[in-house]
């Protein structure tokens, strides 16, 4: 088994206010804790996790990062232009990236659960005018797969080594045994020189261990492990007793 690199730097180091960049504290994404407590951020060489309820920011945080790394913030490709939304006085206005002097990433990937039909569609059609296009999601459309698989095939064709991603959810359109699938392709392309930032839900990615996990709340960002958050903690409570959850739930 190849052994994880240990002293190997990410390529991006950490995230950190900008201190030339002066918002508006009362509109959003500067009224989110995670704007106003960012302090810096130390990123994990490998995989540095975000966790946290649905509204503290995970998603907008890894959009910041992939337009301060020159993607579309809709996800998909470095440069990539699909689906766009306008950013003007988002978050990553508000941002620095302390990135590595002596590493670059060879490639680049944004992949969000939510957009990845648009961006099926757009790959398409590129794909009418230059068909090695698909030969990167393995020679076939990605429409002609579910969701899940569409997702997998990504991961699996798409992600390559020496590279930097951004993950947003990765587990929504997967099975269980997916996930699992996916915890693998992460680790061997961790093994490959890969950096990761992923936002999830998901107490089975969430185990990986070469990483940093930071639960954002109403602190900002507070460094946690995977035992630790009500993640794995509620889970675990409800397979052991699921008769007692159902009971104070439905009954």
């Amino acid at each position: 088994m190849r052994p994880r690199p240990s002293n190997r730097e990410g390529f991006v180091l950490s995230v950190s206010q900008n201190p030339e960049y002066s918002p508006d504290w009362d509109s959003f994404p500067f009224t989110l804790p995670i704007a106003r407590k960012l302090g810096v951020l130390k990123l994990h060489r490998a995989v540095t996790f975000l966790i946290g309820e649905n509204g503290s920011g995970k998603s907008t945080f890894l959009e910041a990062i992939a337009v301060r790394m020159d993607f579309n913030e809709t996800g998909g490709e470095a440069n990539g232009n699909f689906g766009v939304r306008p950013v003007d006085g988002g978050l990553h206005d508000g941002i620095s990236l302390l990135r590595s002097n002596f590493r670059r990433p060879g490639d680049c990937f944004f992949m969000r659960a939510e957009t990845v039909f648009d961006f099926a569609t757009q790959l398409d059609r590129d794909a009418v005018d230059d068909l090695r296009l698909l030969r990167r999601y393995g020679n076939r459309s990605l429409h002609a797969r579910s969701h899940g698989e569409a997702f997998l095939a990504i991961v699996q064709n798409r992600l390559k080594k020496e590279s930097f991603f951004l993950l947003d959810e990765p587990e929504a359109a997967l099975s269980p045994n997916r996930q699992l699938t996916v915890l693998k392709e992460i680790d061997w392309l961790v093994r490959a020189g890969c950096q990761f930032v992923i936002a999830t839900h998901s107490p089975i990615l969430m185990s990986y261990p070469d990483s940093l996990m930071y639960e954002l709340g109403p602190d900002g960002f507070k460094p946690t492990t995977w035992q630790e958050t009500e993640h794995f903690q509620l889970t675990k409570s409800f397979l052991d007793h699921p008769d007692a959850f159902l009971r104070h739930l439905i009954e």
